[in-house]
């Protein structure tokens, strides 16, 4: 099982971006699908998740990111973005495969918002 980030870049703040992640390989069912970011020298924290169709936001993004899951791809739309955004995010995934169920990462893409 793969996951597959993008969507990424540099934004002024009040900006917008979308992020997209998608899972391939042998996957029998999703149960979360979310979205992790890391400061530097912070620990990761967690953005947002979908969990069996129901949907949480961090209360530092709420009402600026959104978070939507279409088959095997999770999105994480972001708006009125703010230089505190800046970070590295991370899609994660915990997924039942024919062995057991496994949390996968994907590679992290970097957010950037500046002027």
């Amino acid at each position: 099982v793969q996951l597959q980030a993008s969507g990424g870049g540099l934004v002024q703040p009040g900006g917008s971006l979308r992020l997209s992640c998608t899972a391939s390989g042998s996957i029998l069912s999703i149960n979360s699908m979310g979205w992790y970011r890391q400061h530097p020298a912070n620990e990761r924290e967690l953005v947002a998740v979908i969990i069996s169709g129901g949907a949480s936001v961090a209360d530092s993004v709420k009402g600026r990111f959104t978070i939507s899951k279409a088959k095997n791809t999770v999105y994480l739309q972001m708006i009125s973005l703010k230089p505190e955004d800046t970070a590295v995010y991370y899609c994660h995934a915990e997924i039942s495969t024919g062995w057991g169920d496994y949390n996968y990462w994907g590679q992290g893409t970097q957010v950037t918002v500046s002027s």
